[in-house]
C-alpha cells in the first residue's frame, strides 16, 4: 500500500473590517485565546441560523493571526473520515491523507469543525473524543500517533432545534469537553451599522430594511427566523437596483403562499412594498444587452 498525501496550505484569513460582537463575548475569545498557550481549547459555538457563528471562528483566527482548517462534519458518514481515505490508483490500493491531520499538528492553528451534530452517522464523530479529550492525541494504522500541535483551538458550530433536519443532540460526553459561547441576533443599531458599511445602501434604505426585519421577527403568525445573513441578502439586492419588495421576495426562506402573506402584511402595515406588476420577457443575451445599456 503507497501513502498519498492530499495537503494545501492552511492559511490566516482575512479580517472583516466590520465584524462586531458584545464585550463579553469578546472578553471571553481574549482568554480562550490566553488559555490556548497553555494547552489545546475546545469552543462550542451555539445560536440562532445565520447569526454569525462561522463567521466568529474566521474573526477569531484572523484577529489573533491563526491559520484556519474548516472542516464539514455534515459529510461523515463513518469514523476516519475526516483523516482520509483509501483510493485504487493504476490497479494499486493507497491511502490518500486529507488536511485534518495536518491541520492538528499545525501550531496555533484554528480548527473550525462545521455543524457538529450533523454527521451522516453518529459513530463518524468517534475518533473526535480523544482528539477533544485531555489525551489530545489518536492512533491511526495508516499515520501513526497524531498528536495535537501546541496552542491549537477546536471551535465547533451547531444549530439545534427540531427545524434543523438532519441534526443529533451533541452527545453529553463530548459537549462537555467544550468552553460554550451563546451567540443571538446583533442590536438593531449595530445591524444597521453593518448594512451600511456592508451593503453601499443609503441611511433611509437601512432604516427601512430594519424595521421590515423588525417586523418578520415579531410576527409569530410567520414563525420566521430572519438572520443577519439575511437583513445582509436584503441590503445588497436593494444596492443592486432592486425594489424592497423584490429584494424581500428574493431573500426569504418560505415557501409561495407564505411569502404572499408576507408580502401582503409589509404593503399594508407599513406601506413600503408596492404592488408590482409583471410582464414576461425573453432572458436572453440580446435583453441583458439592452436592459444594461438603459434601452
Amino acid at each position: 500500500m503507497n501513502m498519498k498525501s492530499n495537503i494545501t496550505h492552511l492559511a490566516v484569513p482575512n479580517e472583516d473590517p466590520f465584524f462586531y460582537i458584545n464585550n463579553e463575548t469578546l472578553d471571553i475569545l481574549k482568554k480562550i485565546h490566553q488559555i490556548s498557550k497553555k494547552h489545546p481549547v475546545n469552543v462550542l459555538v451555539t445560536g440562532r441560523q445565520g447569526c454569525g457563528k462561522s463567521s466568529l471562528v474566521k474573526q477569531y483566527a484572523a484577529a489573533f493571526n491563526k491559520p484556519l482548517g474548516t472542516f464539514q462534519v455534515g459529510i461523515l458518514s463513518e469514523p476516519g473520515q475526516l483523516f482520509g481515505e483509501y483510493v485504487l490508483r493504476e490497479g494499486e490500493t493507497e491511502y490518500k491523507q486529507f488536511l485534518f491531520p495536518q491541520a492538528l499538528q499545525t501550531p496555533n492553528c484554528v480548527i473550525h469543525l462545521e455543524e457538529i451534530n450533523r454527521p451522516e452517522h453518529p459513530k463518524a464523530l468517534n475518533m473526535l473524543f480523544s482528539i477533544l479529550s485531555d489525551d489530545r492525541q489518536v492512533y491511526m494504522d495508516e499515520l501513526g500517533l497524531l498528536e495535537v500541535a501546541e496552542g491549537v483551538v477546536f471551535f465547533a458550530t451547531l444549530n439545534e432545534g427540531e427545524e434543523f433536519v438532519g441534526t443529533e443532540l451533541l452527545d453529553p460526553a463530548l459537549r462537555d469537553r467544550f468552553y460554550i459561547i451563546l451567540m443571538d441576533y446583533i442590536p438593531n443599531d449595530v445591524e444597521r451599522e453593518v448594512l451600511l458599511r456592508k451593503t453601499d445602501i443609503t441611511e433611509n434604505q437601512a432604516d427601512k430594511i430594519i424595521d421590515v426585519v423588525n417586523v418578520l421577527r415579531s410576527n409569530s403568525e410567520f414563525q420566521l427566523e430572519v438572520s443577519t445573513r439575511t437583513s445582509l441578502m436584503i441590503g445588497e439586492m436593494v444596492a443592486a437596483g432592486a425594489s424592497l419588495r423584490q429584494a424581500v421576495a428574493a431573500s426569504l426562506q418560505t415557501n409561495p403562499e407564505m411569502l404572499e402573506s408576507i408580502l401582503l402584511a409589509l404593503h399594508l402595515g407599513k406601506g413600503y412594498l408596492s404592488e408590482d406588476t409583471f410582464d414576461y420577457l425573453r432572458f436572453t443575451k440580446k435583453m441583458v444587452s439592452e436592459k444594461q445599456q438603459g434601452k
